[in-house]
């Protein structure tokens, strides 16, 4: 605690070094005015276009200071965006939050919230610009309310009350620290500053505000840092008297709910929300997620026999209506969406995911390839060779004078077969890196579509200028590559197949996501025939796996 007051003094002396130079011309001035007034300075010559020039410059600078400090004053600081808690709808978390704080002998935190990720700190809202904060009471920056507890939520639906309980213990005694002025102090200039830059940039009128809330910025950095980990360290040591023990078997329970929280995400929650459906239960799907990774995983093994304790989402009243609001904000955060259900964005159950998901995600991306593919210059026999050679002509061509002398091929029936014999040899025939190249520009083009199509009335609003609704703030994954789009609408298209002839279904794994089912068993080994197809122009093994498993290439699929 002693290191970070002292390096809180140290960032408090950089803000008042940096007002010591602002008044520095003011100070020269009145020296020099004084000295005039006194009659100890010659009132003419020299003297008096030195006493000017001051003066004049004394006022600039001190205009200058005044805008600087009026932005980082008035600058809004990032604000997390969260799910608040009121105390109405959980009184029991409220109450654990409460007693730990007490056996903390710290400040309780003022209010609660959740963030979809998996970690937990104490936020100050206490700053006038960010009013009451998602519904949280208005407080002011000068009574010294403690922060706010933010809590990631899926620690709530995986751990145990006790876990959760001493996972919190070492945050909560964060507030103590907070709640030294000297540490608030230099806190809330840090976060000016930060936010005064935040302000000016692209701003050219605020170009010297900006700089100079980055010089102040950079001469403080390291000392705030040093102070955070001062405070964090104190925090540590006083929370190691609560639960110490409890701690560590909770902190192993971090890792595997971050490993179970970003499969989900990135495998589950991802492919509905290109489809704009939102998973309404992510948090309760966690806990399917990691208990399935307990079953595959030897390392995890004994993690599921703590499901009989007590979760720490019945600390909530309506833990489903938490779910469903974190669940949202998490589509919001990690892929950019509505702030509200619609009829472009709507909630999907977990019962309805293979059905409203997996099948009509399999079926759209079907039907895309085979746009493409009626797109693609179609081969002809050569008259005189007589092998075929690529067509210069797409099939979906109109008009004989495309290619006098010839019929066109008309639109192909979308079977598994078409794409087998457009695919064979595609290494040596560059059908492949055209295809792919195709589904690229028809990706983006859908997806610029939909996004010119949605009511920005929907998205954030001004009181959230953190969220565009279109932009995700934290994406998961890039762009897919063409080779990545045509494995996945390849995969799409044999699965489609599968349903239709040979009596599969769509289901879904709940750390890989969309799975095809053959007899209730998952069928895991398609990709490797796949990627022979599509890399090597090799259809021997997947034809050998259409065998296995019943499907019939020459029969047309539903896209729709």
């Amino acid at each position: 605690m002693l290191v970070a007051r002292a390096r809180a003094l140290a960032v408090l002396r950089i803000r008042s070094t940096a007002l010591a130079v602002a008044l520095l011309p003011a100070a020269a001035a009145v020296v020099l005015l004084a000295g005039v007034a006194m009659g100890r300075i010659p009132a003419g010559g020299g003297w008096s276009t030195a006493r000017w020039a001051v003066v004049g410059t004394a006022v600039l600078v001190l205009v200058l200071a005044a805008v600087v400090g009026t932005v980082v004053v008035r600058a809004r600081p990032a604000l997390s965006p969260t799910v608040p808690i009121p105390e109405e709808t959980a009184p029991d978390l409220y109450r654990m939050v409460r007693d730990l704080a007490e056996r903390l002998d710290v400040p309780a935190p003022s209010a609660m919230a959740l963030t979809p990720d998996c970690d937990s700190w104490l936020e100050d809202r206490t700053h006038p610009a960010h009013g009451p904060p998602h519904g949280l009471p208005r407080v002011s920056r000068r009574t010294g309310a403690a922060p706010v507890l933010v809590i990631g939520s899926p620690f709530l639906w995986w751990m145990r009350v006790a876990e959760l309980r001493a996972l919190l213990a070492p945050v909560v005694a964060g507030t103590g620290p907070s709640a030294h002025p000297d540490i608030a102090a230099a806190r809330r200039f840090v976060r000016g500053l930060d936010a005064a830059v935040a302000v000016a940039a692209g701003r050219p009128a605020l170009a010297f505000v900006g700089g100079v809330a980055r010089l102040l910025l950079r001469s403080c950095r390291n000392h705030a840092a040093e102070m955070e980990r001062g405070v964090a360290a104190a925090a540590s040591e006083r929370a190691q008297a609560v639960d110490y023990g409890l701690r560590v078997v909770a902190q192993e329970q971090v890792g595997l709910a971050y490993a179970g929280w970003d499969r989900l995400l990135n495998r589950v929650a991802l492919p509905a929300w290109r489809m704009g459906r939102w998973p309404s239960r992510l948090d309760a799907g966690v806990v399917s997620a990691l208990t399935e990774l307990s079953r595959r995983d030897r390392l995890a093994e004994g993690f599921t026999s703590r499901l009989g304790e007590r979760p720490a989402c019945d600390l909530l009243e309506e833990p489903g209506v938490m779910d469903e609001a974190a669940s949202l904000l998490a589509a919001r955060l990690f892929h950019g969406g509505p702030a509200m259900a619609g009829p472009h964005w709507s909630p999907v159950a977990w019962s309805q995911y293979p059905e409203e998901v997996v099948d009509r995600k399999w079926r759209l991306e079907a039907a895309r390839l085979h746009r493409v593919l009626d797109d693609l210059p179609v081969p002809y026999p050569d008259p005189v060779t007589g092998p075929a050679v690529p067509d210069a002509v797409p099939a979906r061509a109109a008009g004989p004078a495309a290619l006098p002398g010839r019929d066109l091929a008309p639109a192909a029936a979308p079977t598994v077969a078409r794409v087998l014999e457009r695919l064979t040899g595609a290494a040596t025939t560059g059908v492949a890196e055209e295809l792919e190249a195709r589904l690229s520009t028809e990706v983006a083009r859908e997806a610029a579509l939909e996004e010119r199509s949605v009511d920005r009335a929907a998205f954030g609003s001004a009181a959230e200028p953190w969220l565009d609704g279109l932009t995700p703030l934290f994406p998961l994954q890039p762009p897919r590559s063409g080779r990545e789009l045509l494995t996945d609408h390849v995969t799409a298209m044999v699965c489609c197949a599968a349903v239709d002839t040979a009596g599969a279904r769509p289901g879904l794994d709940w750390l890989d996501g969309p799975a095809l089912l053959v007899g209730g068993a998952r069928r895991a080994d398609l990709a490797r025939t796949v990627l022979s197809l599509i890399e090597d122009g090799d259809a021997e093994p997947l034809r050998a796996w259409l065998g296995e498993v019943g499907v019939r290439p020459e029969k047309p699929v539903r896209l729709v």
